[in-house]
């Protein structure tokens, strides 16, 4: 009974010195802007963004995303994390539980004594109980829920990436086989003007001067037609690696889904060079709007990396406390039940065992700083986690408002492109004309033919710029993840976890005053 008591006075002074010392805040706040400051895309859909690709009614585009994130080390590196992180969870929880093991043994001996020689085996279940007294067992089970939430939020974060990274090269291959028309028949309609100026020059109504130009335009159009399918042959090798599909049935589904017209004849070993007839610059494929909730907080809110560098912030104030509970007392109780046997002389002697205790506490008294040094150091890691987390935001900030300025710069810069690029095709047409009756030089022709070749590939450009930034809006507004996002399902059920992660909420962002 004294014993008791001593060890409930020394629990007792523990507890008192351990309210001295405070554990740090689990959830920060992190200033974000009142309002965005770009201006925000219209007749968008923000509810759907999760199913953005679907929408776009491109089968191929959303096949080729499926696989990449299928194939993608760094979603698979990701769904083992939350595997590790599961099972943490699970050991660091078992800890507040009192654990059960079973022990049999058996041994025969002879001893110099009134007793005879004899086998004796007994059979045992042992409990033992840490009581958690500080808390050190709950803050880990804590700190290995939060890394479990983090690592859900992980999953869903790389397989985001996967999917903007494969959008954008796709987007970037459509720009460059629509590129890839437009120099095939600028190099077709060159080295007709060439074969046109060199019967004149035959018959002596054109310069030699004038023909060695009309050859040297008619190389250079051809050069610019080999490097373009060059760049497009690149696209579809980047595209077949990140998707792990074979380059051969990736070009035969490109071609089938006609998203790439003849690009799948364009293959390494290089088909004829005709030129696509009837190709219009303007005609590019561009990904649909999005809707950005006004308020930052609100989108910033439904990004999975800055709920899992919240959730990091989290789990290292609970390692703080399981740091600071480490330097208390830990009271351990145990006992166990058995039954056990001792055979001699062929008679059998059975008794039945149980203990109760020892009821033990261990409480440090010097380990040369040992204890104190790991709280300072679960509190270096603190700082860091938190300063990590406002930097996370900012840069959350900085790529929506960098996804709303290019949107509008290129919503803006749409229709000057298209105007040129009409009155540019007029002009070329008529110098054509003209240079066909004798009205105009060749220099004139070939300066027409340069400033349409650019207004083409700039009309291009410019949608392909907007694709990107679509793309690039999409995964900074976080690609319609929410806390109640379910996990990979293998070996789990889809929904685990989605109880814990309502529980935690959403980032605690904060908007100045």
């Amino acid at each position: 009974m004294k014993l008791l008591q001593r060890t409930g006075a020394l629990a007792a002074v523990a507890a008192l010195s351990a309210c001295a010392t405070s554990v740090p805040a689990p959830h920060v706040t992190a200033q974000v802007p009142p309002q965005w400051q770009a201006p925000l895309p219209h007749h968008g859909n923000q509810t759907e963004l999760a199913n953005w690709w679907r929408a776009q009614n491109d089968a191929l585009l959303v096949q080729l995303i499926d696989a990449a994130q299928a194939a993608s080390p760094n979603v698979a590196a990701a769904a083992s994390r939350i595997a590790q992180s599961r099972a943490e969870r699970v050991a660091a929880g078992a800890a507040l539980a009192p654990s059960l093991d079973a022990a049999t043994s058996i041994s025969r001996a002879n001893q110099q004594s009134t007793l005879p020689m004899g086998t004796v085996s007994q059979a045992a279940l042992q409990a033992s109980w840490e009581i958690d007294l500080f808390g050190a067992n709950r803050a880990a089970r804590d700190a290995a829920q939060e890394r479990y939430d983090s690592a859900r939020a992980g999953w869903h974060d790389a397989r985001v990436s996967v999917a903007a990274e494969v959008a954008n090269q796709y987007y970037g291959l459509r720009a460059c086989e629509q590129l890839l028309a437009v120099t095939r028949q600028d190099a077709a309609s060159r080295a007709d003007t060439a074969r046109l100026t060199e019967l004149s020059a035959q018959a002596g109504f054109q310069s030699p001067a004038s023909l060695a130009l009309a050859r040297a335009s008619a190389a250079d159009g051809n050069s610019r037609a080999i490097a373009q399918r060059a760049a497009c042959d690149v696209d579809v090798k980047v595209l077949a690696a990140l998707t792990a599909i074979t380059e051969p049935e990736l070009r035969r589904q490109l071609a089938s889904a006609g998203s790439t017209g003849n690009l799948a004849a364009t293959g390494a070993a290089g088909a004829g060079a005709g030129a696509t007839a009837g190709t219009d610059a303007g005609a590019a494929a561009s990904a649909p709007a999005i809707a950005i909730a006004e308020l930052p907080a609100s989108t910033l809110s439904q990004r999975p990396d800055v709920f899992s560098a919240e959730r990091a912030v989290s789990a290292a104030s609970a390692d703080v406390g399981t740091a600071q509970a480490a330097r208390y007392p830990r009271l351990t109780l145990s006992g166990s039940v058995g039954v056990a046997n001792f055979r001699a002389g062929g008679d059998n002697t059975k008794t039945d065992t149980w203990t109760i205790g020892p009821l033990s506490m261990t409480l440090p008294i010097f380990d040369s700083g040992k204890r104190s040094a790991n709280v300072e150091a679960t509190r270096a890691r603190y700082d860091s986690a938190v300063s990590s987390y406002r930097a996370t935001v900012r840069q959350a900030v900085s790529e929506v408002e960098q996804a709303l300025v290019n949107l509008d710069a290129s919503a803006a810069r749409s229709s000057d492109a298209q105007t040129a690029l009409q009155g540019y095709r007029v002009n070329f047409s008529a110098v054509e004309q003209r240079y066909q009756s004798g009205l105009a030089s060749l220099f004139e022709l070939e300066d027409a033919r340069r400033t349409r070749l650019a207004a083409e590939q700039s009309v291009i450009n410019l949608q392909r710029e907007r694709s990107a930034a679509w793309v690039a809006l999409y995964r900074a507004a976080g690609g319609g993840w929410s806390t109640a996002s379910t996990e990979p399902t293998t070996g789990t059920s889809p929904a685990a976890g989605t109880d814990s992660a309502n529980r935690n909420g959403t980032p605690a962002l904060a908007s100045p005053q």
